[in-house]
């Protein structure tokens, strides 16, 4: 009867449900199994207690499971809730770095550039990595770092002769995981960001690991006029937001701009 009486919050009915199953329950032990032959008062001072506190014993016992069974249930829904937004974060990810790529792409095949052929080849590994691996939860870090070097040589080509490129994939071989598609999105925001003006800009992004911490390293040239949409587009956002539900305490994320130079710093425990 508890549960009933929890959920309609009749807490003092219940104490005295409680209280009355006791004294019915002293007076049959009384006058039906012990026949002690006592008067009510003497039986209930001699007898309650051996029913009134295993009734509340169990009570207290009850409570505390349920407790626990809300607890999991809670558990179990903010996890639920927690896979959906990274889930529709994800959805959000892969269509915008998929047209970016397929535009540029398109973009060379209208001038029959010989470069097209690598570039589709390129994009062809990304999508397939996208396609398979991006609804995990966890993948090799070796997995993802082969999807950035693709996405940067892809990116490489297209600027030619237009961005300075530099990479540094420092990483030598671990048995680390890592969320899918999380390191892509302050990579695709240097090359979509950097400065358009007729000097050369530069893009500079160092991957590198430090026993179990993972850092990225990312700075770029951009205009001024262009900084508050660089720190607020999609991307970041998104980034941010995966950072929280998935590294929880486990991250340091830092952003500043020092004279046009965007810098974006990483930090990742991977243990």
């Amino acid at each position: 009867f508890l549960p009933f009486f929890i959920k309609r919050k009749a807490y003092i009915l219940y104490s005295l449900f409680v209280l009355s199953i006791s004294f019915v329950a002293t007076v049959i032990y009384c006058n039906l199994i012990s026949k002690c032959n006592c008067n009510l008062d003497t039986c209930l001072s001699k007898y309650l207690w051996q029913t009134i506190f295993p009734l509340i014993f169990l009570s207290f016992s009850s409570l505390i499971l349920r407790v626990f069974e809300k607890q999991k249930e809670l558990e179990a829904s903010k996890s639920k809730a927690l896979e959906m937004e990274l889930k529709f974060l994800k959805s959000q990810l892969n269509p915008h770095i998929l047209f970016n790529n397929l535009n540029t792409i398109y973009s060379y095949s209208l001038e029959e550039s010989e470069k097209v052929p690598e570039m589709i080849l390129n994009l062809s590994d990304s999508l397939k990595y996208v396609l398979n691996e991006s609804e995990n939860k966890w993948v090799t870090l070796e997995k993802d770092l082969n999807y950035i070097d693709n996405y940067i040589d892809f990116m490489t080509l297209r600027s030619e002769g237009v961005k300075e490129v530099t990479y540094r994939n420092e990483v030598g071989k671990n048995d680390f995981k890592i969320t899918p598609l999380l390191l892509i999105s302050i990579i695709e925001n240097a090359f979509k960001h950097s400065s358009s003006n007729d000097k050369k800009p530069a893009i500079n992004i160092t991957i590198s690991l430090d026993k179990n911490e993972l850092n990225l390293v990312v700075y770029n040239d951009y205009e001024e006029n262009n900084s508050s949409e660089y720190s607020s587009g999609i991307g970041l956002v998104n980034l941010k937001k995966r950072l929280d539900l998935m590294y929880i305490n486990r991250h340091t994320l830092i952003t500043e701009t020092i004279g046009n130079i965007y810098h974006v710093t990483l930090k990742l425990s991977l243990s």
